[in-house]
């Protein structure tokens, strides 16, 4: 029997990506089908966790009376929640398995949409409402926990850089595929035959802000389908809640969860938040039309990060990566172009390392120090993303509060630089001088 062969369960029999023999002749071509499977759901999970940054633009267009500050909490709502779930969503592949998860959590995603595309419909429909939809779309964004847990069981540990950067970075394009499908389907009656209705704006065009919830459902039933049926479970990677917990124990775990946050914080926050913050600096631009250029650099620059890192070390990239956004950021106290950000994932390096070290002292035998290796880093990369999510929510709430407060984003810009400025010395200190220490 095949060592990939798998069960009608999608169970695989054995898995061993380190044996270059197995790699070679079957254990690349199941990796890679698992890859791309989860890069489309993973894809169509930001698009809908940042559904709101198209939708809160275009609410009072619709009729709806919402102030600037509501409309930017309904953008960062998401982030708040989907920071909040990514812990225990980081639990469920290995309590569970990465075929049925990505199934499940991908066809949840289904309800949001469809209860928002019904919402903007009635102008009489409560802020209340939309406040539950926005954190409902926050379980799209916990599906980042999940997704890079799970693919990183598939890849020997030469591989995990460039796999985890093609499926977090190519699953961060949703962002910029969202808004950029959003202003070109907002103008088609796509499902007028279905319920959808318009509204007439003031300059006697058209808006059917119902499409851009209700086109991502025919695409997550098939995302749906396609995990349920395309993708496998590894042997040996089941463990407990309990088995999980103590990677909450490593001291590298909370600075690299912060420098996440400033990093992919500052990536999904300024993604939700930037059309909202120039529509309230450039009322006359339709910045819809543009705001999706930030988050596709910011997504291909995710993708080439994983590469490069594997090849010149996720502590450089990483380095290089904060001098870029304290640059950039002091720009912007100058004027106020899109933001953005990537990184280089180095967290499964050290984590990995940091196993290692650890059940080798304590005479764990060679095998299961690998096992253990692989199934604490997938732990870790939840816990990471977690916090690192909470940047979604704060980004556009400083927007939303620094313009209520003082009228201007400035306030809250300085706040971000202190942020980067600490990044970036917690980078070259920890990391660029020496290896991890043991923990």
């Amino acid at each position: 029997m095949s060592l990939s062969k798998r069960k009608n369960s999608g169970l695989l029999q054995q898995w061993e990506p380190e044996n270059s023999q197995f790699w070679e002749q079957s254990g690349k071509k199941i990796a890679q089908r698992n890859l791309w499977v989860s890069v489309f759901a993973l894809l169509l999970s930001f698009c809908v966790w940042m559904l709101f940054s198209a939708v809160s633009i275009n609410l009072n267009k619709a009729g709806f009376n919402f102030t600037t500050d509501q409309l930017f909490m309904l953008t960062a709502l998401p982030a708040l929640s989907g920071a909040i779930l990514r812990v225990p969503y980081s639990f469920m592949v290995p309590l569970i398995g990465g075929r049925k998860w990505t199934a499940i959590s991908t066809v949840i995603l289904i309800i949001p949409c469809l209860w928002l595309g019904i919402a903007v419909q009635d102008t009489s429909t409560r802020y209340s409402t939309f406040i539950i939809i926005s954190l409902l779309c926050g379980f799209a964004g916990a599906n980042f926990a999940s997704s890079m847990g799970n693919i990183s069981f598939f890849f020997p540990k030469a591989r995990q850089g460039s796999a985890l950067g093609i499926n977090g970075g190519l699953g961060n394009l949703g962002v910029s595929v969202m808004q950029l499908v959003a202003p070109l389907v907002l103008v088609v009656p796509l499902f007028s035959l279905l319920g959808g209705k318009s509204v007439t704006q003031a300059d006697g065009s058209l808006l059917w802000l119902a499409n851009t919830a209700w086109v991502w459902v025919p695409l997550l039933v098939i995302a749906t389908l396609a995990a349920w049926f395309a993708m496998n479970d590894v042997p040996g990677t089941r463990l407990s809640i309990r088995q999980q917990l103590p990677v909450l124990k490593r001291g590298h775990m909370w600075l690299l969860s912060f420098l996440y946050l400033t990093t992919f914080g500052s990536f999904i926050g300024f993604s939700a938040g930037f059309a909202m913050l120039a529509k309230t600096q450039f009322p006359g631009v339709d910045i819809l039309k543009l705001a999706f250029f930030g988050p596709f650099i910011g997504a291909l620059a995710r993708s080439f990060g994983g590469m490069i890192s594997d090849k010149f070390g996720g502590v450089r990239v990483t380095l290089i990566n904060y001098l870029f956004m304290v640059l950039f950021t002091g720009l912007l106290f100058f004027t106020l172009p899109v933001g953005g950000t990537s990184h280089g994932n180095f967290t499964a390096v050290i984590f990995r390392q940091l196993t290692i070290n650890k059940a080798l002292k304590d005479g764990v035998s060679e095998d299961k120090v690998q096992q253990l290796a692989v199934t604490e880093t997938a732990s870790a990369l939840g816990f990471i993303s977690a916090i690192g999510a909470f940047g979604g929510f704060f980004i556009p709430k400083a927007f939303g509060s620094s313009l209520d407060l003082t009228g201007s984003p400035v306030g809250a810009m300085v706040i971000f630089l202190v942020f980067y400025v600490v990044g970036l010395l917690v980078t070259g200190l920890v990391y660029g001088r020496k290896k991890p220490a043991k923990q």
